[in-house]
């Protein structure tokens, strides 16, 4: 049995980074909810852990820099190279200037995604504690 600190903490890191940033991108729906013309993003959550599935860094080093020797690296620009291109939402509504927000869709949205980053947090919290507890052999 392989014991690495990925395999304890599973895939709520990535998880974690990939909520992160689709709260950025729900809140910049918001904050764009009156400009004309301006289409309304999302983050394809389900295909973005899916991807980072796929890598299985199981086995092999993962480096934090360029510079460190004999690791895989992550990808080379973070969390957007991972993640691919935005996606664009159908609108339920699209208004008459082109604006395909819709604020009460895209509150909701950021509220579950907040919720599903706060459980996430927990659960990393908690593998965290277990580890502190087996170190400390309590």
């Amino acid at each position: 049995m392989r014991f690495g600190l990925d395999n304890v903490l599973g895939i709520h890191q990535q998880a974690l980074s990939i909520h992160s940033r689709r709260s950025e991108v729900l809140a910049n729906n918001l904050a764009n909810a009156d400009t004309p013309g301006y289409k309304a993003r999302d983050v394809d959550f389900r295909a973005a852990l899916q991807q980072v599935k796929g890598q299985g860094s199981e086995g092999r080093l993962m480096t934090t820099n360029p510079r460190h020797l004999g690791g895989s690296g992550s990808p080379a620009g973070g969390i957007d190279e991972l993640l691919g291109e935005l996606k664009y939402r159908n609108p339920t509504q699209p208004s008459l200037d082109g604006n395909t927000v819709d604020p009460q869709r895209e509150k909701s949205a950021f509220m579950e995604n907040a919720l599903l980053y706060q459980a996430n947090l927990r659960f990393l919290t908690g593998k965290i504690k277990e580890l502190r507890a087996a170190l400390k052999g309590e």
